[in-house]
């Protein structure tokens, strides 16, 4: 079979995977989506994990409390950060006798070098008990080289490995509509809903809902079932892949 056929790529964001108050790792989050991802996987599914969190994860290694707005700063957290988040997530897999793959990238990986990358990772995919872990290469990328966040990469990511589907992981059930805390169930039109957005970034983090539909709009317009569903709730990335309503759907075109 090929490897891409049933892959579902997602991608969680550091509002999942930190703690609001001081942007220290949630343990319980993380063992949540661990334990979900690991049941895709003895499900038969291939899947990719996008991890934002490196950054979140190093600023308590700083006393910060917030999210670093200077380059060097957030370039430290992130070396720092990064190897705390790795470690983590090869201590929990290593549970379930899944092996982690870290896979660190830049803008100019997803350009001129897309061909290297695409072998790499579909390698990898061919192996039943490696997961690759994704995440955007903060401690060196400088504006110049970066994708944007990692709601963008895991769009990117998706084109590039012919996934069948994208799953963003936030902290909302999915998208609100206007003065509603109930999700919307299924979009067909993605600039029908543009307006729906709302000031959702959290400190510890860097995109919001609009970053999130401007990934769902590149990953659809290239035929990808997109999804944005509750973190929180991590179990249900199974349901969402046998095909249960929740969240909110985003039809590819």
């Amino acid at each position: 079979m090929n490897p891409s056929s049933d892959l579902t790529i997602v991608k969680v964001g550091t509002g999942v995977l930190t703690r609001v108050t001081d942007g220290t790792l949630d343990g319980a989050a993380v063992v949540r989506l661990v334990t979900a991802l690991a049941s895709l996987m003895d499900a038969g599914h291939r899947c990719m994990l996008v991890s934002s969190g490196a950054v979140g994860s190093g600023v308590a290694s700083f006393a910060l409390d917030g999210y670093p707005r200077d380059i060097v700063t957030r370039q430290a957290c992130a070396a720092v950060g990064q190897a705390r988040l790795m470690q983590t997530y090869g201590s929990l897999f290593s549970n379930f006798g899944i092996t982690v793959a870290q896979v660190l990238l830049t803008a100019a990986d997803l350009g001129e070098r897309f061909t290297h990358i695409s072998s790499t990772l579909h390698r990898l995919l061919t192996e039943p008990r490696i997961i690759p872990i994704i995440n955007e290469n903060d401690s060196v990328a400088i504006d110049e080289l970066k994708v944007g966040d990692n709601d963008q990469l895991s769009s990117r990511v998706a084109v590039l490995t012919g996934a069948k589907r994208l799953i963003l992981l936030t902290s909302a059930e999915g998208l609100l509509a206007p003065g509603s805390d109930q999700p919307i169930p299924l979009v067909e039109n993605v600039a029908d809903v543009m307006s729906y957005v709302r000031d959702d970034q959290g400190k510890f983090s860097i995109g919001g809902m609009a970053s999130k539909l401007t990934a769902v709009q590149y990953a659809v317009d290239h035929g990808i079932e997109t999804w944005i569903a509750n973190g929180r709730r991590p179990e249900r990335i199974l349901d969402i892949c046998q095909g249960d309503a929740i969240g909110t759907r985003f039809l590819p075109h």
